[in-house]
């Protein structure tokens, strides 16, 4: 990539990539640092030569590998602030999706089943359903195998759907 098509990718990932970063951190302050750290580590350190897919793979490894740098730096203040604030880490009106309010029950039995599920599948799902990355992609993004990101998210789909069974069964039962 050439030195002045930073702007350009930055354009065309930084929606996914925030959205990426806000998996790991409470507020969307928070996750445009990390986002905004992780752009400049990666375009000063970017290897050249390498293709746009194995670019923007690469670029979601550092938002990754910066939020969890930002977790272990900040990991007191946040808990200390949870605990004075008393709330989850999704406040009302603070959610990962943007819907219709007649939606809103779905949307908040979704975000739930999400978050129960173990982080790495989490990032899968994130990655591929959000940012559409292939699993060669996600791989190479979370420094594990394709088979293995593939298997991570099949098992987080059908997690999912028992979850988001269970909350319709609870509604309706």
């Amino acid at each position: 990539m050439a030195e002045d098509n930073w702007l350009d990718l930055y354009r065309k990932t930084s929606s996914r990539l925030l959205l990426f970063a806000r998996q790991y951190v409470s507020g969307l302050q928070d996750a445009e640092d990390v986002l905004q750290e992780a752009f400049v580590k990666f375009w000063k350190n970017r290897e050249e030569g390498l293709d746009e897919e194995r670019q923007v793979a690469r670029l979601y490894g550092c938002v990754r590998w910066v939020a969890l740098d930002w977790l272990r730096r900040n990991g007191r203040r946040v808990k200390r602030e949870d605990a004075a604030s008393n709330d989850a880490s999704l406040r009302e009106g603070d959610t990962l999706f943007e819907c219709p309010v007649d939606e809103e029950e779905r949307v908040k039995a979704m975000q739930d089943a999400l978050l129960q599920l173990p982080e790495a599948q989490r990032e899968v799902v994130a990655l591929k359903v959000w940012s559409g990355l292939t699993f060669d992609a996600i791989g190479e993004a979370l420094d594990i195998s394709p088979n293995t990101a593939a298997s991570r998210y099949r098992y987080a789909l059908a997690a999912l759907r028992t979850n988001m069974n269970l909350c319709s069964y609870a509604r309706n039962g």
